[in-house]
C-alpha cells in the first residue's frame, strides 16, 4: 500500500500541495516568527508555497498575520526572500 502524502493549504494561494513543497512558518512560543526548515518546531505553524509570488500574496492580504495571530515583522520578509530564491 503506498505511503500517504501529508497535505497542506498555502495561506496566501489557499491550494492544498504536498507538505515537501511548503515552507513552514512558526509562531514560537514567545511571540517570534520564524522558518522553520525541519517542520518539527514548537508553536503554530503555517504553510506558504514556496515562490515569490505566493510570498507576496501573503505578505499583501495578511495571511501569515492572521494565521498567526502575530505581527510580522518586516526583516522577516526579507529572509523569507532569500530562502525562496533559493
Amino acid at each position: 500500500m503506498p505511503r500517504k502524502i501529508p497535505m497542506r493549504k498555502c495561506v496566501a494561494t489557499g491550494e492544498q500541495l504536498p507538505k515537501k513543497e511548503l515552507l513552514r512558518i512558526v509562531r514560537h512560543t514567545d511571540g517570534t516568527v520564524g522558518y522553520d526548515p525541519t517542520g518539527k518546531a514548537n508553536g503554530r505553524g503555517a504553510y506558504i508555497k514556496n515562490s515569490l509570488e505566493a510570498l507576496m500574496t501573503a505578505k499583501k492580504n495578511n495571511a501569515l498575520k492572521k494565521a498567526l495571530e502575530v505581527e510580522i515583522p518586516e526583516e522577516f520578509w526579507e529572509e523569507m526572500k532569500k530562502i525562496v530564491k533559493q
